[in-house]
């Protein structure tokens, strides 16, 4: 699975938050908690591949997901093939990893709002994003693309989505949160 995604620079966080409210009803409030890792020399981050563990603290739940992503098969947007599981034990998932060799490089938070919703016979999640650490208001949209021939038609559908928000191609990044959190924090 290619998770087709675009992340933009939010203006107006309050005028957004209503039309997702309005489109999608009340979103969920969530605190992810992320560690990413990396091999000892640094090539797994080097050759732009992910191995994170995020912890997600919800109002009614907390859950532990191990996820790793390859590198971008699309420059524009960043996607990535990506693969995922809920993981019953979040210390033993850090231990795991821990213990085959893996480093932590950077750990963070993320507070976010999540909007599930279908859209254009799509599954979707829009999430509003807040790092302490960074200035500014983020929102992701993202869905599965099955193929790489299918992720073309699938960021134009969240391009869509982002644009009856009133997100414009110029809000668009490609920065990584891990990016500029390493930027943000002193040397």
């Amino acid at each position: 699975m290619i998770e087709a995604e675009l992340k933009a620079a939010v203006r107006d966080p309050e005028a957004v938050l209503r039309q997702l409210e309005d489109r999608y009803g009340a979103g969920r409030a969530e605190v992810y908690r992320d560690t990413y890792y990396d091999a000892r020399d640094g090539s797994l981050m080097g050759a732009d591949r992910e191995l994170r563990i995020r912890t997600v603290h919800g109002p009614d739940d907390t859950r532990t997901v191990l996820t790793y992503k390859g590198a971008r098969v699309d420059e524009a947007s960043g996607s990535k093939p990506e693969a995922e599981t809920v993981v019953e034990d979040a210390e033993a998932a850090h231990e795991i990893v821990l213990g085959l060799g893996f480093v932590p490089r950077i750990a963070f938070e993320k507070r976010c709002r999540n909007y599930d919703f279908r859209h254009g016979g799509r599954h979707f999640l829009a999430t509003l994003v807040r790092v302490p650490e960074i200035d500014g208001t983020f929102i992701e949209v993202e869905t599965a693309a099955e193929t790489e021939a299918d992720l073309g038609p699938a960021l134009d559908v969240v391009r869509a989505v982002l644009a009856e928000l009133g997100i414009g191609e110029d809000d668009l990044t490609t920065e990584f949160y891990t990016d500029a959190v390493v930027a943000a924090r002193p040397a």
